[in-house]
């Protein structure tokens, strides 16, 4: 009878049909008075959302403290009902050391005993045999066990976290994945929030013991920790290691055709968005989401990518027919705040940013694109405290930092753009909007050599990611700009006619921008190129330079002024090669000199963004979009040094 009520309970479970599986199970539970049996009917009511029953349930048939899996469920009924201090005092607030070092060897010997079994070994009598039958079943007890003590680990982090405390929550993610290296649900939390500095990332992953995966063989047991191991490194940062990471995938979809897996294929987007190719990003997360449309995961770095790539009409589509369907989700709601900000109604996509946060306050992308709409608007007060909230939850990307910074370098706070730019730069050297910013503020700050080979470099890292040379002519502009300064015409004048001979052929993505953008800050660099050209003894370039500012801008008054001046060299008819008092020419363009700032919305998540995922910054996202980039975020700005204001 009681094997004949077993298959039916368990056929009721697979159907789905929960009442019938609860009648049932009833039954069996008075027959055999199994504490097993106590323990799957209060699963059954979990399963149904019945959580209180279910923990009083737990409670009145004393099975707390039967084994690690009822105290586990105890304290997930406590916290799917919010009841967070009541969830620490069945699982305690700290993680019982011992776990952390006898786990790995159990496993191994529980690997090594089964393999031996399978060799023939220990044949000698049938005591032997009997003893480790015995032996094993132990071992596999005290795998299982400890397997839902590392799933208490993750609940102990979630309480935490929800607390606020995400020190407390971060170590014990840690300490989950250290006691049972498959606690994936831990391994995501720690890389989705962008807890762990990229570099921590790779030395956590590094750590783990996949070796104590056991398996039927040793020959499969070295195979799933290599196939697990590859897995994890495709859900790290994106800004370290990328030839590690190129490689996981690379194997991953040839030897296990996971070519067209959607985890995959969001790990090869989200590294797409770091290197700023929105256009083949967008083209990876539109194919899976036309497959699967309501696939979240996806969204905030589809959402950055659709921002920046300037496509308000597809935003609107996605956005109303989530708004339909998924009311419920924040993400639904972080779209259609992308959508109002990519119209630029600032006031409609904040509330609806707000609103994203309010439902998860732990999503990264809303976040920072609330902060966004603040700093679009001047708002900078606000701007830096809504930053200030996501660099104190997503602890491990530099993309909070990296806005603080910026919002400091708008406010012309020099010294605190300098300390945030600093303290991103610890976390990632790897951006190159990164170098660009703290170049700007090296410029500022008259520390022209060291802005010079941060621009380099930036412009270098850009090149060997293959992104769009035409996102990067701020920053080329910039480096014209310290070269000027520093007297060296030839190397300035090359940059300027490259930034010019670039934006004159403008990508695809700028042409989907606003009508102006192609204009934008030509006269600027234009008026630059006639400064230099005076100071090298070449006035009638210059004259055509300057000429050609007034035509792109009439009203620019740095152009103005200097073709006056020039052309009034021009008919003194001096050749001498100085164009006037050499201090009273720098001074005038200098005065000029501005930061120019384009919020151009990614993380992301990183995470953040993994950014990262975060909209307008990455995790990634990412924007990424909150990076996202929100990606995660997601989600980045660009800070343009030019010459006059636009």
């Amino acid at each position: 009878m009681q094997a004949f009520l077993k298959d039916w309970r368990q056929d009721a479970m697979n159907k789905h049909q929960y009442e019938s599986a609860i009648f049932i199970g009833d039954k069996l539970l008075a027959l055999t008075n199994d504490p097993n049996d106590a323990f799957w009917l209060a699963q059954v009511h979990f399963s149904t959302g019945n959580y209180s029953r279910a923990l009083t349930f737990l409670e009145k048939h004393k099975l707390l403290d039967h084994s690690p899996s009822c105290r586990y469920l105890a304290a997930h009924c406590c916290v799917k009902q919010s009841k967070y201090e009541d969830a620490l005092a069945v699982l305690g607030d700290k993680t019982p050391g011992h776990l952390l070092g006898n786990t790995h060897k159990s496993r191994r010997k529980l690997q090594h005993t089964s393999g031996n079994a399978r060799n023939g070994v220990h044949r000698k009598g049938s005591s032997r045999t009997e003893k480790r039958g015995q032996s094993e079943e132990q071992e596999r007890e005290a795998t299982s066990n400890s397997k839902y003590e590392a799933a208490m680990c993750f609940l102990r982090g979630i309480c935490f976290a929800k607390q606020n405390s995400y020190d407390r929550a971060k170590e014990c993610y840690m300490d989950a994945v250290r006691i049972d290296v498959q606690c994936f649900e831990a391994f995501d939390q720690l890389m989705k929030n962008c807890l762990l500095p990229p570099d921590e990332e790779w030395e956590f992953l590094e750590s783990l013991d996949f070796d104590s995966i056991a398996t039927d063989s040793t020959d499969t047991a070295q195979e799933a920790a290599h196939f697990t191991k590859m897995l994890y490194t495709t859900r790290l940062s994106k800004y370290k290691n990328p030839a590690e990471f190129s490689n996981a995938v690379d194997s991953l979809s040839q030897h296990y055709n996971l070519d067209a897996n959607p985890d995959l294929l969001l790990s090869k987007a989200e590294l797409l968005f770091t290197q700023y190719r929105f256009k083949q990003a967008l083209a990876i997360t539109s194919s899976v989401l036309a497959a699967d449309q309501y696939n979240f995961s996806f969204l905030p770095l589809h959402l950055a990518c659709l921002h920046e790539l300037h496509q308000p009409n597809t935003l609107f589509l996605l956005a109303h027919r989530l708004a339909d369907t998924y009311p419920d989700e924040p993400a639904t709601w972080l779209a259609v705040g992308v959508y109002y900000l990519s119209i630029s109604q600032i006031a409609e996509a904040r509330r609806f940013f707000s609103k994203a946060s309010m439902m998860n306050p732990h999503f990264g992308p809303a976040w920072i694109g609330f902060a966004h709409t603040f700093a679009l608007e001047g708002e900078h007060d606000q701007a830096v405290s809504a930053y200030g909230t996501a660099a104190r939850l997503f602890q491990g990307t530099h993309l909070p930092q990296l806005f603080l910074g910026m919002q400091h370098l708008q406010l012309h706070n020099l010294t605190l753009a300098h300390e945030y730019l600093t303290t991103a730069l610890t976390l990632c050297s790897t951006d190159p909007l990164l170098l660009n910013e703290m170049g700007v503020v090296l410029y500022h700050l008259d520390h022209l050599p060291e802005a010079i080979k941060l621009f380099h470099t930036s412009l270098q890292i850009a090149d060997e990611i293959d992104s769009d040379p035409t996102f990067w002519l701020a920053t080329r502009a910039n480096l014209g700009h310290a070269y000027r300064r520093q007297h060296q015409w030839t190397l300035a004048l090359g940059e300027f006619d490259e930034v010019l001979r670039q934006g004159s052929a403008p990508s695809q993505q700028q042409q989907q921008s606003d009508s102006n953008s192609s204009t934008t800050g030509k006269h600027n660099i234009l008026a630059a190129k006639g400064l230099v050209l005076l100071e090298m003894g070449r006035t009638w370039e210059a004259i055509g330079a300057l000429h050609e500012a007034l035509g792109v801008c009439p009203q620019d008054p740095v152009a103005t002024d200097l073709l006056a001046r020039a052309l009034e060299e021009n008919v003194g008819g001096e050749e001498s090669g100085e164009f006037g008092d050499e201090d009273t020419t720098q001074d005038l363009l200098d005065e000029a000199v501005e930061v120019k700032r384009q919020e151009m919305m990614r993380r992301g998540p990183r995470k953040a963004g993994k950014r990262g995922r975060v909209v307008g910054g990455g995790a990634g996202a990412g924007a990424g979009t909150a990076r996202a980039r929100m990606s995660e975020g997601g989600e980045d700005s660009m800070m343009i040094m030019s010459d006059g204001d636009e």
